[in-house]
């Protein structure tokens, strides 16, 4: 990699953007100048890279002109409005909202999946779905060996998913509900404590949610199949950090388990944690703060031919977001694709 470049965060100071800090340090990815923005309320204030502490700017056209990459971390409406300055003002974008991820034109990476792809953009490159992104490495060498004709999914998505506000809720409410007072939910739509909620963002056609659709849409433009068939269901748990998700997989041609279990073992990005004898699977107490999908219980699916089931966990924080964005710019750096 060169020397280093000029890196813009933008939405610095929220939950991925701090992460997106965490993890540039710890892969010692090489910056010349770290460029941090966030709302133009927060100018002024002070975040800490590399042992100096960094003056945060407001997130406007002029502040693109001095990096060469941003990393936003923002909602969809920030981005659509943001990024377009920065793509203008030569800065590539490499952005985790859902803004620009199904539109033509913009690449959607997984690196383990189709780094291929980053080669063309035209200024902004989309980070999937944290729950996409973790199938996605988790199905690759799957995929590679023998296609996938159906994928049935399941996830268990940590309340880390909604934010800082969402981890309070769970916090809060435990307490409330072990103390015997009754706490009202904001962030979910139901008490979240000691409860699955089978409901995340908002109900779009055939109700489903637009959560489980972006694992459809997503998946299916990563891996450039458009006739892939998927059938997920997203769940809020009581869990902090790290989702998971029951993945059943009915591939075009037969793979044993025992050949699925080798390719897994190899495969880039994952760590492949099967041994139920020892009771060894993935879980999210395990997998939080770790950049790895954790594959395990590996089993033939008794109700088709070419069947196989797994389960699988990852941190949504790291490999969801930050990280994922950040092996992109890795890509970007090394293979000079700005």
């Amino acid at each position: 990699m060169p020397q280093g470049i000029r890196l813009a965060v933008v939405g610095i100071t929220g939950a991925v953007g701090q992460e997106i800090i965490r993890v540039l340090e710890q892969r010692d990815f090489p910056v010349s100048e770290l460029i941090a923005l966030a709302d133009p309320r927060e100018a002024g204030s002070k975040v800490q890279f590399k042992g100096e502490s960094i003056t945060v700017e407001a997130a406007e056209e002029k502040a693109f002109r001095r990096a060469e990459v941003a990393l936003f971390a923002v909602g969809n409406d920030i981005s659509l409005m943001l990024a377009p300055l920065a793509q203008k003002a030569g800065c590539l974008v490499i952005d985790n909202s859902y803004a620009f991820r199904l539109r033509d034109g913009v690449p959607l990476v997984v690196p383990e999946v189709n780094p291929e792809d980053i080669a063309a953009h035209q200024g902004i490159i989309a980070n999937p779905n944290c729950s996409t992104i973790i199938m996605a490495v988790a199905i690759n060498p799957i995929y590679r060996a023998a296609g996938i004709k159906r994928l049935v999914v399941s996830t268990y998505q940590a309340v880390s998913g909604a934010g800082i506000n969402g981890l309070r809720e769970l916090e809060q409410q435990s307490r409330d509900y072990l103390e015997g007072r009754d706490g009202t939910p904001e962030v979910f739509a139901h008490p979240i404590p000691f409860n699955l909620i089978p409901h995340i963002d908002i109900f779009v056609d055939e109700d489903y949610t637009r959560e489980e659709m972006k694992m459809v849409w997503e998946t299916r433009k990563i891996f450039h199949a458009p006739d892939m068939l998927i059938a997920p269901t997203c769940v809020r748990v009581p869990v902090f950090r790290s989702h998971s998700e029951s993945i059943n997989i009915e591939t075009e041609r037969p793979l044993s388990v025992a050949a699925a279990r080798e390719l897994l073992k190899s495969a880039e990005g994952i760590v492949l944690q099967d041994d139920p004898a020892q009771n060894q699977y993935p879980m999210p107490r395990y997998t939080s703060d770790k950049d790895e999908v954790f594959v395990g219980r590996l089993r033939r699916d008794l109700s088709v031919d070419n069947g196989i089931a797994m389960w699988v966990a990852a941190d949504q924080i790291r490999k969801g977001a930050a990280t994922n964005a950040i092996q992109i710019a890795e890509r970007v750096v090394a293979d000079n694709l700005f």
